[in-house]
């Protein structure tokens, strides 16, 4: 897939007020400092659409990103930064869920995971979530860079090992690497495949975003 173009469309706390569903969109979040918003900004080749910070816990809000006019990024808080308060903590859950479970357009989350780190019981959590509602969801292992692939490899068998005590299979999983681009090309063609398959709410007739 080619990018054309990214832009910023809206930034909010209600998923009522999101965009309206006529375009398929795909949600990416993970732990606070991840890497989540430095992996956006190299999927569209833009340094500055998505906002990155040192500090965790930067977003806080439901963000849309409009992709070649035809399908959205959402980028959503990231989960399990201590600083941020409980009473925060309990408004990001419920509004995270909120958009996950009834958003009609979103045809996948992409749930980005540190490849240098041991599987975080956060993360777990996150992902039975998902499958317990039957949301799809694909694995995204980011930071590859730091570290050789024999490492990387070794804590994906982890989480494997790990999911694979209840699951009957694993999602797709993806490796990227947002500073030297490792992943870009598979994400892209991963979203141009599925976006085949979208269907305006309401509506028998499968649109099909280039």
């Amino acid at each position: 897939m080619v990018i054309k173009s990214a832009n910023f469309i809206t930034s909010n706390t209600d998923p009522a007020k999101c965009p309206p569903p006529i375009m398929p969109e795909y949600a990416f979040i993970g732990r606070s400092n991840v890497g989540k918003s430095s992996l956006i900004n190299r999927l569209v080749e833009r340094k500055d659409l998505a906002k990155t910070s040192g500090k965790p816990g930067k977003t806080q809000t439901i963000n849309h990103f409009l992709v070649n006019e035809k399908w959205y990024i959402v980028d959503l808080p990231g989960y399990g930064y201590a600083s941020v308060s409980k009473v925060k903590k309990a408004s990001f859950g419920e509004m995270i869920e909120k958009y996950l479970l009834n958003r009609e357009n979103l045809m996948c989350t992409l749930v980005l995971l540190d490849s240098r780190l041991e599987p975080q019981a956060i993360d777990l959590d996150f992902i039975h979530w998902l499958g317990h509602n039957g949301l799809p969801f694909v694995m995204v292992f980011t930071k590859a860079d730091k570290q050789g692939p024999v490492a990387v490899q070794k804590y994906i068998q982890r989480y494997e090992i790990e999911l694979l005590k209840t699951w009957e299979e694993l999602p797709p999983i993806y490796i990227t690497s947002a500073e030297k681009g490792f992943g870009r090309d598979e994400l892209l063609d991963f979203i141009a495949e599925t976006n085949n398959s979208f269907q305006k709410p309401g509506s028998k007739i499968l649109s099909k975003p280039q």
